[in-house]
């Protein structure tokens, strides 16, 4: 369903295993970037009503997303670790060229969206079927069904905005290009890379 072009070693999860703190900061961080991307549709296209709508709608999930990670940080007596760069997205948001109209702008932004949100999808469905911590699996198991949802949710207004089939050209040649990124990734216990 989502289109990865190479899965996520399920040896991944081993190396998670070993610093969970890490991987919890890591994914904290992650759901405040999408909550500030979010907010970043809102500000840059607000002509797009059904767009600032549902970037709203998303805004308080990915904020509350953050607090439930944040929570069990907390919870196993850690406090949240720095942010760090993310060397998958910084990789991932050189494929399309600077420049373009205003439209193509939008689009290329819904296309990378909509990629990070499925190899988090992807990555949270590893956790929830491998880690050892029923809890944390059960935790990871809902996550997915949401990134699920906004996967496809960015996805369709790639496709609203722009002629579908240029879109699904872009969407399969931006797979492939993150099929390349993610053969140097995969070692690390973070959420994307």
């Amino acid at each position: 369903m989502l289109g990865l072009k190479l899965p996520t070693d399920p040896r991944w999860v081993n190396i998670v295993e070993k610093n969970l703190e890490e991987i919890l900061t890591d994914h904290a961080f992650c759901e405040q970037k999408a909550a500030s991307t979010a907010i970043s549709f809102i500000v840059q296209f607000p002509e797009h009503t059904e767009l600032v709508q549902e970037m709203t709608a998303l805004v308080k999930e990915e904020i509350s997303h953050f607090k439930m990670v944040h929570d069990k940080i907390v919870a196993r007596g850690w406090v949240l670790g720095r942010d760090r760069k993310d060397e998958y997205v910084n990789k991932l948001m050189t494929f399309f060229p600077k420049g373009g109209s205003r439209t193509e702008f939008l689009v290329n932004r819904l296309l990378y969206a909509a990629l990070i949100e499925a190899r988090s999808c992807e990555r949270f469905r590893l956790l929830s079927q491998e880690l050892k911590e029923a809890e944390l699996r059960e935790f990871y198991r809902n996550l997915m069904v949401s990134e699920a949802n906004h996967y496809t949710m960015f996805l369709g207004f790639a496709r609203k905005y722009q002629d579908v089939d240029i879109v699904n050209k872009k969407w399969q040649d931006l797979l492939e290009f993150e099929g390349q990124i993610m053969k140097d990734l995969g070692k690390q216990e973070t959420i994307h890379g």
